[in-house]
């Protein structure tokens, strides 16, 4: 593929040495190794393979990625093989797409306990689809789905929320039936929006009794429980939004939401459009009515600080799988669930990576002929041993 004009690691590599000396009091080792990765990725400094077109002849170099989950240029591989590994896994019925976003209010107590608060979020969220479902008002059986976790919004400012994708209906009590939902809509996210504010602000208040929260900087106030119990009343006075999409027609679509979804990052380097006298301008969606597509600048420093408020606790798993599907006991409780739709396991979506077209001739494929480590690469190419990968 052809190297976008503009990218993050190139944004990292002008400004990221003056943005570290700004911020070393709040950065971590951790954002540290996700800047370096980033400003690695495809270049010499990681190794990579000598390719060579198979109707031309010529040979370039590739370089290897750093496979860094918040890196920009990572993310295809990934999805592919997370994709075919979920296409065997859909059922031929309706799939809903629900959304549990966290209050503003809260979202500064989950820049500071990232792993726990987000947790919460997943649990909370997780709890609420299946408590409502199971409640013989609304549906009455037991669901399964999967859960992602993003952090940001168009404007790359912090914005915590989960997305489930859940099929439309779901197993009796007594696993001996598949009991369809509606078709109008699967649970009432009124309803859904009340139980998760409740259990989420809950399972926080546990979280502060066990001394569980850091509490520190413009939040050390919060460390006096009347002051904390203030917080928990105004964010329980507010209106919790959960947000349900109509059904996707088949599981084809289904597929193809997921693979915008599950290895999203912050930003994309295409929607970078410039940058200049250290400013960057960049594409976002504005989902007001309309849902225009705008331009924002930011300085290149503030770029960078919200770009890191995304990255996540090392291990972090945000890609998560409740119900029917919880990893336990997913393969049985899908063979019984196509035992009572009638169906069988779609074949799973094939992996093999497409060799990138041939740059210079544009008809042929370039095929790899040797595999090079760093050293190897700078031998290979003397003069430029940092120089950026085209492919």
């Amino acid at each position: 593929m052809i190297r976008p004009p503009l990218e993050v690691a190139d944004i990292v590599r002008i400004y990221g040495t003056a943005f570290v000396k700004q911020h070393a009091r709040w950065l971590t080792a951790l954002h540290l190794k996700v800047l370096r990765a980033i400003v690695a990725c495809r270049t010499a400094v990681l190794g990579g393979h000598v390719e060579q077109c198979d109707s031309c002849g010529q040979r370039a170099i590739s370089y290897n990625s750093c496979l860094n989950r918040h890196c920009p240029k990572c993310q295809a591989a990934a999805r592919q093989t997370w994709l075919a590994e979920r296409s065997a896994e859909l059922l031929p019925v309706p799939y809903y797409h629900v959304v549990f976003t966290l209050p503003h209010l809260l979202a500064p107590l989950a820049l500071q306990n990232k792993a726990l608060v987000y947790g919460l979020l997943f649990r909370a969220a997780a709890e609420t689809l299946l408590q409502i479902a199971a409640d013989p008002k609304h549906l009455g059986a037991e669901i399964g789905f999967l859960a992602v976790l993003h952090t940001w919004g168009q404007t790359l400012l912090h914005h915590p929320h989960v997305h489930c994708v859940v099929p439309g209906g779901g197993l009796s009590p007594d696993h001996r039936r598949w009991i369809p939902c509606g078709h109008k809509f699967f649970l009432p996210v009124q309803v859904l929006g009340v139980v998760f504010r409740g259990k989420f602000l809950q399972a926080l208040e546990r979280a502060f009794k066990k001394h569980k929260l850091t509490l520190a900087g413009q939040l050390t106030p919060l460390q006096s429980p009347a002051d904390f119990a203030t917080l928990l009343r105004a964010a329980a006075q507010r209106r919790w939004v959960v947000y349900a999409k109509r059904p996707w027609a088949g599981p084809a679509q289904v597929l193809t939401y997921l693979s915008r979804y599950t290895h999203r990052i912050a930003i994309a380097n295409s929607r970078l459009v410039s940058l200049a006298e250290g400013k960057l301008t960049f594409r976002w969606r504005d989902y007001a009515p309309g849902h225009q597509t705008r331009t924002m600048t930011l300085e290149a420093d503030e770029f960078l600080r919200r770009f890191l408020l995304h990255v996540l606790p090392a291990s972090f798993v945000r890609i998560r799988y409740f119900g029917l599907l919880a990893n336990r006991h997913r393969t049985r409780l899908l063979n019984l669930c196509r035992s009572h739709l009638q169906t069988h396991a779609p074949p799973p979506l094939a992996t093999a990576v497409v060799a990138h077209r041939c740059q210079h001739c544009h008809r042929g494929h370039m095929r790899r002929l040797e595999i090079l480590s760093p050293i190897q690469v700078s031998a290979w190419l003397p003069d430029s041993p940092q120089a950026e990968n085209s492919s």
